[in-house]
């Protein structure tokens, strides 16, 4: 019999998060973002799902190439633009939309002479310091896009550093509103953090959402269930569901004196006599290899805890909890590590946490050798 690993995709659970964007979003549209090959879930997997979104947003050209090749006729924006002067031409024949956010890229557009082929999102730096134009370029660069004969419509957007945490978007908002005043064109300015922080479903936050939300959101973590705070608790506020359930099963049991030392490194002693589970589940799967002792897991339908170093295809696990419990807790026995499975759930980043990473990272890192089933 195969490893008795599996990834699962859950349609329904993406469905429920898109609507959950959607909610948040009053009416803006919204940009299903599905780089990195739809964090890790594959883009074919969840198109059937995220098909109702207005749009989908991405980093590569192959990944574009597959949505129109699914029968996407909508808007594509490519996130990071064009990477050189040959891309422009395969946007032209995908009409994808792109972002501008360095001169290089308005230079290239210089040099196409198709009328009003290309729909750009003009990129300010709002504080971030990573990709766009500052405040004061921005606009010589939207006036020099204006001019160009291949350039159609021209959008505005950010990104925002801190709205997953404080201080949040107050600063960068200004400084975007300042910079885009008075010029015509539509906005796009959330992603999940600030769309859930700061959307129509937090009024508190702000007297008018409409300001954060624009024409445009991006919600990319949250379609996947995931907390863009790295907080599950977040997560479960949210009502956001996971969609990617890592499941194992117990292959090999051992019973341990108090005092023994268990895993490479011999980094846990067993504090008493103990019932240790190997499961069939490693960092060569995408589990994190940092994970630390203690970091939660879910056998038979009770959670229990890691302990030991996580090997490339092997954990060990803390078999006591079940078996107190009144579950089997030996060979064979379901391990969610994980998601969701039947009336067990446990966040990715109640795992993510105590390796000092976040979920999306799990999710991505989800490796080729792992069998995937949609449901």
């Amino acid at each position: 019999m195969p490893r008795p690993i599996q990834a699962t995709i859950s349609l329904d659970s993406l469905r429920h998060n898109l609507a959950r964007a959607r909610s948040a979003a009053g009416g803006a549209r919204v940009w299903a973002v599905v780089k990195a090959n739809a964090y890790g879930h594959g883009v074919e997997r969840v198109f059937p799902a995220l098909r109702g979104a207005d749009g989908f947003a991405l980093l590569d050209l192959a990944e574009a190439e597959t949505l129109r090749a699914l029968g996407w006729g909508g808007p594509i924006l490519l996130l990071e633009g064009c990477f050189g002067l040959e891309d422009l031409a395969t946007c032209e024949r995908l009409n994808l939309w792109h972002v501008v956010h360095d001169p290089a890229q308005i230079h290239w557009l210089a040099s196409r002479r198709k009328p009003r082929a290309h729909r750009v999102f003009l990129k300010l730096n709002s504080g971030m310091n990573r990709l766009g134009f500052t405040p004061e370029q921005y606009r010589v660069a939207w006036q020099r896009l204006q001019e160009l004969p291949a350039v159609g419509a021209v959008s505005h957007m950010t990104h925002f550093a801190t709205a997953d945490c404080e201080p949040g978007i107050g600063e960068a908002l200004e400084r975007f509103e300042s910079a885009v005043d008075g010029l015509p064109g539509e906005r796009s300015l959330c992603n999940s953090a600030a769309l859930l922080r700061y959307g129509v479903q937090e009024p508190a936050r702000r007297e008018d959402p409409s300001a954060v939300l624009g024409d445009w959101v991006r919600p990319g973590i949250a379609l996947y269930g995931g907390s863009p705070t790295g907080a599950h608790a977040d997560a479960q506020r949210w009502e956001l569901r996971p969609t990617m359930n890592l499941l194992t099963r117990i292959i090999g049991v051992q019973q341990v004196e108090a005092g023994a030392l268990v895993g490479y490194g011999a980094t846990f002693r067993a504090e008493r006599p103990m019932r240790i589970g190997v499961a069939a589940v490693g960092y060569a799967d995408g589990y994190p290899r940092h994970a630390p002792t203690g970091t939660p897991i879910v056998v038979d339908g009770v959670r229990t805890r890691l302990v030991g170093r996580v090997s490339m295809d092997m954990v060990m696990v803390d078999l006591d909890p079940v078996r107190a419990a009144g579950r089997a807790a030996d060979i064979g026995s379901p391990v969610l590590c994980w998601g969701r499975h039947l009336d067990s759930e446990l966040g990715i980043d109640e795992v993510a946490e105590p390796s000092g990473t976040l979920g999306y990272e799990l999710m991505c890192a989800l490796a080729r050798r792992v069998p995937v089933q949609v449901v």
